[in-house]
């Protein structure tokens, strides 16, 4: 419910806080004192459309903040939560902020968090229900009107189960329409696809082959650059002009000449035999290097020979060459699409035709539980009429229902319809009821859905208009018992309802520097007074004083 509500600089309002309470609470006054500029500050908190004109004279900015107490299983909480602006999951209060500048912006808080107007507006909406002979009402729109017969009813489960099947449906029809786009496009590319296939099988792409080869080819390159390099060392040493031999041969000659000069050749024989191992080694390292170095060219060829290959596929296929195997597969697979597309495409047929079947049947259920619920409702609705004056009218649930098109709502088409007078044709509530007519259907309507399908505060900006005596008392009377299941707030010209409120606030003008709107609780004998100037008018005489007095004992 609205527990508070604080106003800055609004139109005449220069300061005000206001402490509401559960229950019916009725805001009087005289005309002009200020009672829609009260509305418009509360419209303004709850999202509907900001105006600079609305800031104080004299003022750069204006601001309406609304406080709520909500029950913690309330559906607002979940959106709230959906929309990351609820921090504490035990929190029960909702605090609604507007700010309006004379340049004609506003900005918007939720718990002090800024947010869109858009956003605010859809909290508002789930918070305050304001009904008036001239406001938007949701309850005009027939998506309104079919969540109301199913709140009424109790739907919900039935309603959600439907939703359900529709997705499930949906899920089949868009596989199905998937499959047909992607056989539609194989069979267009078939000779395309099975020549590409063939190709493509037959070349056989790997992930990484293209870097394997690149590199073996690399290498098989230079082994052969370097095996030339290392066979001229190889044939220096091991050739016809290898110095080996010479060496062993000088060597040989000196061995035999060291016995006459004992001594004198021994540190160069050494040497000699030295510089012969040496050169052994070293060829035997060289053989060594010559074959690790060795390689078959017909593999060096074969190699550059698939390296082409695949790049030229590459170019030619329009991906690189890592993505040659993966483009294989997504080709394989459209020509699979194709050759057992028929079988296929019948299976998903299938598919789809069950869930819309099991759709159908569900839809078809809900709908004549709505029938039922949309007659239930509107008997009850008839019961409210005639204390209200419309007791020739006709309150009809107008349910249109299609089979063939199927939404995640079901199969109708609900609309409050309406039948003024005996012998006119009924129609939409909107258009055949005048504002006055309107205004009282809508009480019977809500009084009939008591605590179900509507926002916890109820707001109703003179509904009483145009009416008195039985009609204001049976309009009073059914505001009240409204009250005991939703907070109840009006705005009215009717003692007859003011006698029946729990809280009663007066709304009056005044100030010495500058006109401003005020408004006081008022009980006892000031109350007794509002409502006797109520029933009397400007002057207050003695009967409407007793008059008053004999409201509020009854009310």
């Amino acid at each position: 419910m609205l527990s508070a509500l604080s106003i800055r600089d609004i139109v005449l309002i220069r300061s005000l806080d206001i402490e509401f309470d559960s229950g019916l609470a009725v805001l009087s006054g005289e005309t002009g004192a200020g009672k829609s500029i009260l509305l418009d500050a509360l419209s303004l908190t709850l999202g509907s459309r900001g105006d600079g004109d609305l800031v104080r004279v004299g003022q750069n900015q204006g601001q309406v903040s609304a406080v709520f107490d909500v029950m913690s299983d309330h559906p607002v909480f979940a959106f709230l939560q959906e929309n990351e602006l609820l921090e504490d999951e035990q929190e029960q209060s909702i605090i609604l902020r507007r700010t309006q500048g004379r340049d004609g912006r506003t900005k918007a808080y939720i718990n002090d968090r800024p947010v869109s107007v858009a956003l605010l507006k859809a909290v508002g909406q789930r918070l305050v229900e304001i009904h008036g002979q001239h406001e938007e009402r949701a309850m005009i729109d027939p998506v309104a009107h079919r969540m109301l017969v199913d709140a009424f009813g109790g739907l919900g489960d039935d309603v959600s189960s439907v939703r359900d099947k529709h997705e499930l449906w949906r899920e089949a029809a868009r596989a199905l329409q998937q499959l047909e786009a992607r056989v539609a496009k194989a069979a267009e590319e078939a000779d395309y696809l099975r020549a590409s296939v063939d190709e493509l099988t037959l070349l056989s792409p790997r992930e990484g082959e293209e870097e394997e080869l690149a590199g073996r080819r690399q290498t098989m390159m230079a082994a052969e650059k370097i095996a030339s390099d290392i066979g001229e060392a190889h044939q220096v040493l091991a050739g016809p002009a290898a110095p080996t031999p010479t060496l062993i041969s000088a060597m040989r000659t000196l061995e035999r000449k060291a016995d006459t000069a004992p001594g004198l050749l021994d540190t160069a024989i050494d040497a000699f035999g030295s510089a012969v191992d040496a050169l052994a080694q070293a060829e035997s390292e060289l053989e060594r290097a010559l074959r690790l170095s060795e390689f078959d060219p017909q593999e060096l060829e074969l190699a550059e020979e698939r390296l082409f290959a695949l790049r030229a596929a590459s170019r030619k296929y329009g991906v690189p060459v890592e993505g040659l195997e993966a483009h294989a597969q997504q080709l394989t697979q459209q020509l699979h699409d194709l050759n057992a597309g028929e079988e296929k495409l019948e299976e998903y047929k299938n598919k789809a035709t069950a869930a819309f079947a099991i759709l159908r049947d569900a839809a078809i259920i809900l709908s004549q539980k709505r029938k039922q619920a949309g007659e239930a409702l509107s008997q009850k609705v008839m019961l409210e009429l005639p204390a209200l004056k419309l007791e020739q009218a006709q309150f009809i649930v107008e349910q249109v229902t299609s089979e063939d098109e199927i939404t995640a709502d079901g199969i109708d088409t609900i609309e409050f319809h309406v039948q003024t007078n005996p012998g006119t044709r009924p129609g939409a509530m909107m258009k055949v009821a005048s504002g006055g007519e309107l205004s009282r259907f809508l009480l019977a309507l809500k009084v009939a859905l008591a605590d179900r399908g509507s926002a916890p505060t109820l707001v109703f900006d003179e509904i009483d208009t145009g009416v008195g005596g039985a009609v204001a008392d049976a309009i009073g009377a059914r505001l009240a018992q409204l009250a005991k299941h939703v907070q109840v707030l009006s705005v009215t010209h009717a003692p007859q309802v003011a006698a029946r409120a729990e809280a009663h606030f007066l709304i009056s003008k005044g100030g010495e520097a500058a006109v401003e709107t005020k408004v006081q609780v008022i009980q006892d004998e000031q109350r007794q007074e509002e409502i006797a100037r109520m029933l009397a008018g400007a002057e207050v005489t003695a009967e409407a004083r007793a008059a008053a007095a004999r409201l509020l004992a009854t009310g």
